[in-house]
């Protein structure tokens, strides 16, 4: 896994750059198998202090994007603790790779069903070109 971890406006310290590390690598649990089996993935993170735009406070702003195998996963959030814009992110992509691999774990059992019957004689229909 390769990890790039930017910041704007705003020095990184050891302490946001851990913080942030920990909340990418707590993801591995979902890129680990990706990574077993030969694929590659990308993690860019970059977080930021907004300029001086803003009536009151400071805002942090927080981006990753996360490419797997060629499919890209984004999220960003805006907040004014940078710790809870990080979490923030880190879920939305936690659910978004779970969604897409629950997906594809439903689809292709779904072909693998359709298979089974066609082979079984059960259905006339052929589910590589849905016809009969």
């Amino acid at each position: 896994m390769q990890i790039n971890l930017q910041g704007k406006n705003i020095e990184l310290t050891e302490a946001i750059k851990d913080y942030a590390l920990r909340r990418v690598t707590n993801l591995n649990k979902l890129l680990s198998g990706i990574e077993g089996r030969g694929g590659e993935v990308k993690v860019n993170f970059e977080v930021s202090k907004s300029s001086n735009h803003h009536k009151s406070g400071e805002i942090f702003h927080a981006d990753c994007l996360i490419k797997i195998d060629g499919r890209e996963f984004y999220s960003s959030a805006d907040k004014e603790d940078l710790y809870e814009a990080i979490d923030e992110v880190k879920e939305i992509l936690f659910n978004d790779i779970q969604k897409n691999k629950d997906r594809r774990q439903t689809l292709f059992k779904r072909g693998a069903a359709s298979v089974k019957k066609m082979l079984k004689g059960l259905s006339k229909r052929n589910p590589f070109t849905s016809k009969y």
